[in-house]
């Protein structure tokens, strides 16, 4: 397996870029002349319980009126954004730079998501009272402050007027693991945020923490003591092993259906093709679209970039081997300011935001932004195809089918997943070709199976969310699946287009585990795939890989069925996994089209 392992290390260098080299951002996407901003350092900000919070604080320059502030709320302290802070403070605005409780130069104990949807709350009312404000406060980051402000809305704070949350994580989907799935980012990330200090150097250094996380695959070690291992013990991650599905540990951080129902403020949110909190923007967004009223819904925009994590905030025109065009670069600093005029002062709505969801097509002869209403209706047809084999879909040479007339040839395929073979640890560590790489379908070391439609006869379109229907049967009670598909370019060349996985426990519910009967066919539904937007070109196709996870970017579920963080090599079970796809078992792939 290696896709998660892949879409973390963006994650990894997309959070450090981001704060290390934040300073070139400003120049790079224009200055005001309005002069210097004024600056007040090491203000105090009284929480409910009484912990004092840091905050730096930019004016604009000799301020004379009251105006809306914008703060930004983060555990990777307030000095890494101070680019941004200059720059809205040179357009307009206030802005305060605010580390999380715990963090920085505030005082208490961090402890990730917990605290900060009440303290968000304090934050917004301190905030709107001081004389620079004039009553109107708002937002600005992603990821992890993408995360809070969403926890801050839930709270409802009077004078919260908007929010921008960019790439926000969402605790139980994405983060501290991805549909019940953890890995070692955890602890790097915990790592990162240990202490008072930044330690953006220990967080970015690959080499140590790849070797920690080879090792422990290859010892075959229980990842609920990955903390210790690696030298960092950490009362976070063993809290997090407690809680290794979404419960209402997570639940509390997060808005609940009755709160989605009473949001009334504007809302932009971005994501974008490769980021890896996708799944997290798209679930706020999602559930706002189920459950808010109808006037809301009709003031939260979406913008999807062809971006990184990184570049949902910065976009940068190569992303991990592709490349796009040059419109997919729009200056978010430049958007957010038109945003917050729209929503906070007299200006006109955003030029950009033509319809409610706006995203980027790449491709040959595409590379557009193109608009639409909704989600739902980006794409105008599902077409499906049905996969068959002649006996073998064991390599890329000798693969399986997708078509669109049904199964065909024999009945099912075959693979086995030893957890203790470490082989394909061996092939990632060799890898660093992004998403153009086929290093994982080259080798399968006969763990998965493949297959590929017939080359597409015209150029297509293909926006949204792919569904992929399997029909499996196992003779262990439980594994970690993963299925990626892939553009195979005329000339033979590849990109990765979407991924999902899934824990076979959990195969009908994250929340209630069901172990796989021995040797049943079952029902699993991948729905979770990330979305992305591609025009596939004439003669292209289509590549689906399935199988087993294994990789020392992943937790290593040894298929024993029982708590998979506590399992070693000791508990390891060989799964024999067969794909079914004959006419009582139709296993498909359901994709969206745009024609």
């Amino acid at each position: 397996m290696r896709l998660i392992g892949m879409m973390r290390r963006m994650i990894l260098l997309a959070a450090l870029c981001l704060s290390l080299v934040g300073t070139r951002t400003v120049a790079q996407e224009g200055t005001s002349t309005a002069g210097t901003p004024d600056m007040r350092w090491a203000v105090k900000i009284p929480m409910r319980d009484g912990v004092l919070l840091n905050a730096t604080i930019f004016l604009p320059h000799a301020q004379k009126d009251p105006v809306p502030v914008i703060f930004t709320f983060t555990p990777y302290i307030g000095d890494s954004y101070m680019d941004r802070a200059m720059y809205f403070a040179q357009h307009g605005y206030v802005f305060a730079l605010v580390d999380v409780r715990g963090r920085g130069n505030s005082a208490g104990v961090f402890e990730p998501f917990a605290n900060d949807p009440h303290d968000g709350y304090d934050l917004v009312e301190w905030l709107a009272k001081q004389p620079f404000c004039n009553g109107k406060v708002t937002m600005w980051g992603g990821s992890y402050a993408g995360y809070d402000q969403w926890a801050t809305l839930k709270e409802f704070p009077p004078h919260l007027a908007t929010i921008v949350p960019a790439a926000a994580a969402h605790p139980g989907v994405d983060f501290p693991f991805q549909y019940n799935i953890f890995g070692p980012y955890v602890e790097q990330w915990l790592s990162f945020t240990s202490g008072a200090t930044s330690n953006a150097m220990l967080f970015g250094n690959g080499t140590f923490w790849g070797a920690r996380s080879r090792e422990a695959y290859d010892q075959h070690l229980a990842f609920n003591g990955y903390d210790r291992f690696v030298g960092n013990p950490n009362p976070v991650f063993q809290k997090w092993m407690k809680h290794p599905i979404p419960d209402e540990y997570y639940d509390a951080m997060v808005p609940t259906p009755e709160e989605y129902k009473r949001i009334a403020v504007p809302i932009l949110t971005i994501t974008g093709d490769y980021d890896g909190d996708q799944p997290g923007a798209f679930t706020y967004y999602k559930r706002h679209m189920q459950y808010g009223t109808t006037e809301a819904k009709q003031n939260h925009f979406l913008i999807i970039g062809p971006w990184d994590h990184a570049g949902t905030r910065t976009p940068k025109r190569d992303v991990a081997g592709l490349k796009f065009g040059e419109a997919s670069v729009l200056d978010l600093n430049k958007l957010h300011t038109e945003w917050y005029d729209w929503t906070m002062k007299s200006g006109s709505k955003p030029e950009f935001l033509k319809k409610r969801v706006a995203y980027y097509v790449v491709g040959a002869g595409a590379e557009n932004w193109k608009y639409a209403d909704s989600l739902e209706t980006i794409s105008n047809e599902k077409r499906s195809f049905y996969l068959g084999s002649n006996g073998t879909a064991e390599t890329v040479f000798q693969s399986g089918s997708l078509s669109e007339k049904g199964s065909a040839g024999t009945a099912s395929d075959k693979w086995v997943y030893d957890p203790l073979d470490t082989r394909a640890g061996d092939a990632e560590a060799d890898d660093d070709a992004g998403l153009t790489s086929q290093q994982a379908v080259i080798n399968t070391y006969g763990n998965g199976a493949i297959y590929h439609t017939p080359g597409f006869s015209d150029p297509t379109e293909i926006a949204g969310f792919l569904k992929l229907t399997l029909w499996l049967a196992m003779d262990v009670p439980d594994t970690d699946l993963e299925v990626a598909v892939y553009e195979i370019l005329p000339g033979g060349g590849s990109v990765l287009l979407t991924s999902a996985t899934m824990r076979a426990r959990y195969r009908e519910s994250l929340r209630q585990e069901k172990p796989v009967p021995p040797g049943k066919p079952e029902k699993y539904v991948f729905d979770n795939f990330t979305f992305f937007s591609r025009r596939i070109a004439k003669g292209s196709r289509l590549r689906l890989f399935v199988h087993c996870i294994n990789s020392p970017s992943s937790e290593k579920n040894y298929n024993s069925g029982g708590v998979v963080a506590a399992e070693t090599g000791k508990d390891a079970k060989t799964a024999h996994v067969t794909l079914l796809h004959d006419a009582d078992h139709p296993s498909s792939l359901e994709v969206p089209i745009v024609k």
